[in-house]
């Protein structure tokens, strides 16, 4: 796939020590835990719920739950459009995370997978932005010609250009949590790894938004969770990726949901066969990792405007001529 879009991939260490870069997002879930006067018991309790729940779904040949440990980079994607200078001018769009298994039995390191988070600028804006723009009035909400189609294409781009390909041998899953806005119902499919198989009422923006960039998407609720998660992926997820490279998602981005929105997550009670998630769920437990959902709201808009100003309007004729070359 030929395009005018240039990449740029870094990637940084999450552990104890990680402290969010200038470029950043603010938003980004990892990054809200990292900040204040709780930031290291912050990131020393994730790192170790992660690890608790990698060994608890990996369980044979593991007797004390202690073989794995993950390790977790943060991966930056900065992108440029044709003309621009990759270095120095390219826009701070996609972070993700990439999981590495450390298996200390055998004192070696495995890969796992990238994508689990994922966090975008150009989605701050479509969603925060243009997205409340187009929304004036009226209780119906009205989406907007073509949304999401330029994110869509940038993604695409992304994971077809030779800076993706050079690092990673697999194509990303995006672990979310599921809407509270739908219905699910349970199915007798199972998956020794993933769990049960759910499936929803209808479609929801995020998925329509999330098809655009040519994921699909299917709900498990993975065994001992109390809750499906949403695994929006390319291929056959259940073939294309290894049993321990499935579970490296799992233990990471449950752990972040439990984090998050722990009224869902981290809920007392297990979903039942029709279910539809509740951010209102009083009978829930706290994991003691301090979390300001309201602060990432708030951030949402102020990045949304930032990509508005930084990537959008100057380059709007380039980008607009982009998303509509490459609509499906």
């Amino acid at each position: 796939m030929t395009t005018e879009f240039q990449f740029s991939i870094t990637c940084s260490p999450f552990n104890e020590q990680y402290q969010p870069c200038e470029n950043t997002r603010t938003t980004t879930n990892f990054a809200n835990l990292a900040r204040g006067h709780n930031r290291v018991q912050n990131l020393r309790a994730a790192l170790r719920m992660i690890d608790n729940r990698f060994n608890a779904l990996a369980h044979w040949d593991n007797p004390n739950q202690n073989r794995y440990r993950l390790a977790l980079d943060i991966v930056s994607v900065a992108v440029g459009v044709a003309g621009q200078n990759i270095t120095g001018d390219a826009f701070p769009n996609i972070e993700m995370l990439n999981t590495h298994i450390v298996d200390t039995a055998t004192n070696k390191r495995l890969p796992g997978v990238v994508g689990n988070n994922f966090s975008s600028y150009v989605r701050d804006y479509d969603f925060s932005i243009l997205l409340p723009s187009h929304n004036t009035g009226g209780q119906q909400i009205a989406i907007p010609k073509d949304f999401g189609a330029l994110h869509g294409k940038l993604f695409q781009a992304l994971i077809s250009s030779q800076e993706y390909q050079q690092q990673f041998t697999k194509l990303p899953v995006i672990c979310l949590s599921v809407s509270s806005a739908k219905r699910y119902r349970r199915l007798s499919n199972q998956h020794p790894i993933l769990g049960v198989e759910y499936e929803v009422n209808e479609s929801s923006l995020t998925e329509q938004y999330f098809e655009k960039m040519g994921l699909q998407v299917r709900y498990f609720m993975p065994p001992n969770s109390v809750a499906p998660l949403a695994f929006y992926f390319i291929g056959d997820l259940l073939t294309d990726y290894t049993n321990l490279e499935l579970i490296s998602t799992i233990s990471t981005m449950e752990t972040f949901q439990k984090i998050y929105r722990p009224e869902i997550y981290n809920a007392n009670s297990v979903a039942g066969a029709n279910y539809q998630p509740s951010l209102d769920q009083p009978d829930h437990s706290l994991t003691g990792v301090v979390y300001d959902r309201e602060e990432r709201s708030q951030l949402a808009v102020e990045q949304g405007k930032f990509a508005e100003a930084n990537f959008i309007k100057p380059y709007q004729a380039q980008l607009k001529q982009q998303a509509a070359g490459r609509a499906h």
